[in-house]
């Protein structure tokens, strides 16, 4: 598997995880919850940004 074909996928990821926060507040969930999700988001953003370095130095390469 290349690492263009994970950039969607991850994408995706922070995606659902971003979403899942924001039903989470719009329902009044819990706020650590809440505060997991959003962190759980930043690491996937960062993850996603790493893939999509990691891909477009490989194109360039």
């Amino acid at each position: 598997m290349t690492f263009s074909m994970l950039i969607p996928i991850a994408i995706g990821a922070v995606a659902v995880v971003l979403l899942m926060g924001l039903v989470n507040m719009l329902r009044n969930g819990s706020a650590s919850r809440s505060q997991n999700l959003m962190r759980w988001r930043v690491g996937l953003q960062f993850l996603a940004v790493i893939i999509i370095v990691i891909a477009l130095y490989l194109k360039a390469g």
